[in-house]
């Protein structure tokens, strides 16, 4: 059962990025997470980071080494890891079409990073902002991408929706 389902997610993936054009973005912000699992799994500990984030090569990365997920033990049954890397894999910055992902795709050069914050292009977007700021209270790391970005939910992440919090 779930080779069936890696092996499913993988032609998906495949599929999608034949069908890719990296010279047009038909979406302007990432898509929203719709999985009830990857929402149920992921959220109660952090913000749920939408897929479009990352390839799916990092996705397949972050599930698969859930024994050392940043600092914490995941315990995750081997049919929810399996169903996790088909969602992200399908719904990753090499299939959204959004012009976010493609630029994080551009700037990662085949690079497959388990964090989005050493993706050069996410680096390059933040790098006028001092260490102290992620320090502060209502914000704690450069990670927690709702603490700023207002919008980050819905995969919007237009400057024009940032609000850095004063504390």
């Amino acid at each position: 059962m779930v080779i069936a389902v890696v092996i499913t997610g993988a032609f998906i993936v495949a599929q999608v990025l034949e069908r890719r054009d990296d010279s047009k973005y038909e979406r302007r912000f990432l898509p929203p997470v719709e999985s009830v699992l990857y929402t149920s799994e992921c959220s109660s500990c952090h913000f749920l980071y939408l897929p479009g984030l990352l390839p799916a090569g990092s996705w397949k990365r972050i599930v698969e080494d859930s024994g050392e997920h940043f600092g914490h033990e995941l315990h995750l049954e081997a049919g929810v890891a399996a169903e996790l890397v088909l969602y992200l894999g399908a719904n990753s910055a090499e299939t959204t079409g959004a012009k976010r992902s493609g630029r994080i795709l551009d700037s990662l050069e085949g690079a497959t990073p388990k964090r989005i914050t050493e993706t050069p292009y996410i680096k390059k977007k933040h790098q006028g902002i001092k260490a102290i700021i992620y320090r502060r209270d209502a914000i704690k790391s450069f990670s927690n991408c709702i603490a700023c970005h207002t919008t980050a939910k819905e995969g919007n992440f237009r400057e024009a929706n940032v609000k850095i919090p004063k504390l």
